[in-house]
């Protein structure tokens, strides 16, 4: 990682997070990181306390992994295989058997669920890069998720192999609408 934490007074952990292009092949995250991860995300807040997510959760060099893997898209087959662990997030969007949504919020909640795992896995020295680059369709398949469900994203977990290459982020007078 680099030495910089971001600017002054941001956390560090949230100024050292940066999204690895590869993972260790050979660490493994323990079954009580695995935990510590989830119990992130379970703690994280959603409208109505509804919760609206649930994770596949796949170690390499188990089946999981490799039937996550099968659908992952050729930008994310080349660096994602080698993550200790995958993690296909998903959405509760609907109510079954009718058109409502389950939360209109459901998206916005699983995002900040998928931030407090990978806030978690940064204070537990791991990595986490988040990504799209898969076959939905065939993940839901292949896991049998229901159709008020949703594979929303995936994260690659672990060791970084690489380095922080630094990165332009906007100003801060970019990120606050104008006229306000």
């Amino acid at each position: 990682m680099h030495d910089e934490v971001g600017p002054p007074g941001l956390h560090p952990l949230l100024g050292s997070r940066w999204s690895p292009t590869a993972f260790d092949g050979t660490h493994e995250v323990s079954d009580r990181d695995t935990g510590s991860l989830l119990e992130a995300a379970r703690w994280a807040p959603s409208a109505g306390n509804s919760q609206p997510w649930a994770f596949i959760v796949g170690r390499r060099g188990e089946e999981t992994h490799r039937r996550l893997v099968r659908h992952l898209a050729g930008s994310s087959a080349r660096w994602a295989p080698t993550a200790s662990l995958l993690v296909a997030n998903l959405s509760h969007r609907h109510v079954e058997d009718t058109d409502w949504d389950y939360s209109e919020f459901s998206l916005y909640d699983l995002g900040q669920a998928v931030a407090h795992m990978t806030l978690q896995a940064q204070a537990l020295g791991l990595a986490v890069r988040q990504f799209r680059a898969f076959d939905r369709e065939g993940v839901a398949a292949e896991f049998a998720i229901p159709g008020h469900w949703q594979v929303t994203t995936t994260s690659a977990i672990g060791r970084a192999a690489d380095e922080d290459p630094g990165r332009a982020r906007r100003t801060l007078q970019d990120l606050v609408w104008p006229g306000t």
